[in-house]
């Protein structure tokens, strides 16, 4: 590939320089009509520049160029019509609304007007001729459309049509879209006269087929009249599929960015603990699998450099995550460090607890528990046992990055069920093992970072890993431990209550246990109590013979405990529950599960809470107990879960239908709000995005952060993770 120009603010062609200054230089008061109220506004959609206008691309585009006759108009078209007024009038119905009935030679339709003037109704009178456009509808007299845009056509050629299709931009209160429009038609008309730079190189452009960038926005911000409106709503066209690669490749380069960031500055190396590790797998009850293996040796291998690991483990549910966990913990604690691992919710950190405490203690390895409900005395003593080094792992929630908990000498941070946790979380529990050593070398001092063990039970699609975890390397799971069974999983109708009822004194009475969750719309943990109280007391009455238990967030935390310790010892057969129970909840004698109303929860939450069953050798059931009428999309994720127990096959369904945001979940909140580029549509891309952004940092550092820039200003999240 040839050199690249020496600087970032240089053109990658050969036209000769302009001396005005360059778009992304030009502040966004500049353009005509823009005063310091509007520019306000205009900064909450992220423009600041005249470059940042251009890059606020339409949403979607209207076609104004032709005028539509009236009799070919379809219910939700919408249309650019011509004809004249046949009456008007004011009705007064449920709401006063002046109806207009406009007709031409091929038919006729309802203009209806819900807010209007005197004067606009003086003005629409029998015998006008008017261009209207607006989406159609069906209403009591036929198609209408509500609020039309109209102009009055006193002669027949008066009234140009537009050139262009009409571009829809995202907006904020206070901008309309005339606004923008006004704003992007001065800047399109400053790209002749001051400079826009190409920031990917010239050979990789021709190499990928790619038009010049100019050529793409302006044909982006003004599609002429035969462009295929199909395809550009689709985001299909070859000029958005140009920005599209740009705004995917500038995400990369920013977690690039933020991975060499981190990994500069470097970590303890930490070498392998053979006897402590052939100890810990000599008093586990079970082995480990291939798989556990080969991603702990992973593990073993990151630990044992000098720079921090970032890893993320993916494993299905039941997979045996904790394990791999704890082996990396034990390395840690091995070489004379702490060791932390950060649960979403505190039934989960107890259950972890549990687990370390069972697994180390008898290694003379003291286990710490730091949550935010722990008693004021018993959280002063967890603080001064983690401080002092003594408890060398750490198990707790969100506390633990809390300001006040000091780690005596933190080397390894392990973040469980990562997607519950936003970035800044991680990077809070990060700081907490920061430190200041001397380099040997240079015999200068270095900052040192904690390792990163990230895990996930909610497997991700390959084209989000690629794209949103760019920063992490992947290591799966992809083999259940031997003797788990599968779980079926059937739907039915809530109309069926009184059989599954049934269902669970049948399982209860042959000795095994069974869930009951409810679920609930609104997020409201009273709502959800509530909601779960009145199936508890129910089943009480449908079931008096069973010992059934209830469990729920508005639970202080040692109640949450000692009804999960019952459950687990047998003494509960049948736990109502909400879905606090989704993750880290393991009693392998429950083989039902009754999921009440599973139309509520995505396709992720489904699984993960049937995955608290089939963990013993019994066969298991899951049952969806839904509410008619499904709809479709909701019939869809309940079919998908029916059919498939693999949770990656489920994790692909889950994108496709709710997009990569909702899959993501907490830890991309804002990373992944992309102007033009989608993930799934766009994922043929990702290969060459991700080798195109490594080349970028190592050859042209300047244009890889100008396009982080342009793409994220001020929403580079990545920046210092």
């Amino acid at each position: 590939m040839s050199d690249f120009s020496n600087s970032a603010l240089e053109l990658a062609d050969s036209r000769p320089q302009n001396t005005a200054p360059t778009l992304d230089r030009i502040d966004i008061t500049a353009l005509k009509g823009v005063g310091k109220k509007l520019a306000e506004k205009l900064h909450k959609l992220d423009i600041n520049n005249l470059q940042d206008m251009l890059f606020h691309l339409p949403l979607r585009y209207i076609d104004r160029t032709r005028v539509i006759p009236i009799g070919a108009l379809q219910p939700n078209m919408s249309a650019v019509i011509e004809g004249e007024i046949q009456a008007c009038d004011v009705v007064f119905g449920r709401r006063r609304s002046l109806m207009c009935r406009l007709q031409d030679d091929t038919g006729s339709l309802t203009l209806r007007f819900f807010h209007f003037t005197g004067s606009q109704k003086n003005n629409l009178i029998k015998g006008a001729r008017l261009r209207c456009y607006g989406e159609c509808r069906r209403g009591s007299s036929g198609l209408e459309i509500y609020h039309p845009e109209y102009e009055r056509l006193e002669l027949a050629n008066e009234l140009t049509l537009e050139q262009t299709l009409t571009p829809v931009y995202p907006s904020t209160d206070g901008i309309t879209q005339q606004r923008l429009r006004a704003l992007s038609e001065q800047v399109l008309s400053l790209l002749d006269s001051h400079s826009l730079h190409e920031l990917l190189p010239e050979d990789l452009r021709r190499h990928l087929h790619q038009v010049p960038l100019i050529e793409a926005l302006k044909y982006l911000h003004r599609p002429p009249a035969n462009a295929s409106v199909e395809q550009l709503l689709d985001g299909e066209h070859p000029y958005q599929q140009r920005l599209a690669f740009e705004e995917l490749l500038a995400h990369n380069l920013s977690l690039l960015r933020s991975r060499a960031n981190t990994q500069s500055e470097g970590a303890p190396a930490l070498p392998f603990q053979q006897t402590m590790i052939d100890n810990f797998l000599s008093l586990l009850e079970f082995r480990l699998t291939s798989a556990q293996d080969r991603v702990s040796a992973e593990i073993t291998n990151d630990l044992c450099k000098s720079i921090p690991m970032l890893r993320l483990v993916q494993g299905d549910v039941g997979s045996g995550k904790t394990v791999v966990a704890a082996l990396a913990a034990l390395q840690a604690i091995g070489n004379g460090f702490q060791a932390a691992i950060m649960a979403p919710t505190e039934i989960l950190a107890n259950q972890h607890h549990i687990n370390f405490q069972r697994w180390f203690e008898p290694l003379g390895i003291k286990v710490g528990h730091l949550t935010g409900r722990l008693k004021v005395a018993a959280k002063r003593e967890q603080l001064a046992l983690i401080a002092s080094g003594e408890a060398q792992m750490i198990v707790g929630t969100h506390a633990l990055f809390q300001q006040g908990v000091v780690f005596a000498d933190l080397a390894l941070t392990i973040i469980d069920e990562q997607h519950r946790f936003g970035v800044h979380q991680r990077l809070s529990l990060r700081a907490k093992g920061d430190r200041e050593a001397l380099d040997s070398n240079s015999q200068e001092s270095k900052q040192l970072h904690p390792h990163q063990l990230i895990m996930t039970a909610t497997p991700i699609p390959r084209t989000l890993a690629m794209s949103a975890y760019a920063d992490l390397d992947c290591s799966v799971i992809d083999e259940l431990p031997p003797g788990r069974t599968p779980v079926t999983t059937v739907v039915i109708s809530s109309e069926r209550r009184q059989q599954i009822i049934a269902r669970v004194n049948a399982a209860c009475d042959e000795g095994r246990q069974a869930y009951w969750v409810c679920t609930l719309i609104e997020e409201s943990e009273a709502l959800e109590a509530q909601a779960a109280e009145a199936t508890w007391e129910q089943l009480q009455q449908a079931l008096p013979q069973i010992n059934i238990g209830l469990i729920h967030g508005r639970l202080k935390s040692a109640e949450k405990q000692q009804i999960m310790q019952a459950f687990k010892a047998g003494e509960l057969q049948l736990l109502v529950a909400t879905t606090v129970i989704e993750v880290g909840v393991d009693v392998a004698n429950a083989s039902l599960m009754i999921i009440e109303n599973p139309e509520r929860l995505g396709l992720a939450q489904l699984h993960q809470l049937r995955g608290r069953v089939g963990r013993g050798s019994a066969a298991s059931h899951c049952v969806l107990l839904y509410s008619a009428p499904l709809s479709h999309g909701s019939r869809e994720r309940l079919n998908a879960l029916r059919e498939s127990s693999d949770g990656f096959v489920i994790a692909e369904k889950d994108l496709q239908l709710r997009g990569p945001g909702e899959v993501l979940g907490t830890r991309q909140t804002g990373d992944m709000q992309f102007k033009i580029a989608d993930i799934q549509r766009d994922s043929h891309m990702l290969v060459s995005v991700k080798s195109t952004a490594t080349m970028l940092l190592q050859q042209y550092p300047e244009q890889a952060h100008a396009l982080i820039d342009r793409w994220l200003g001020s929403k580079d999240l990545y920046a210092n993770v």
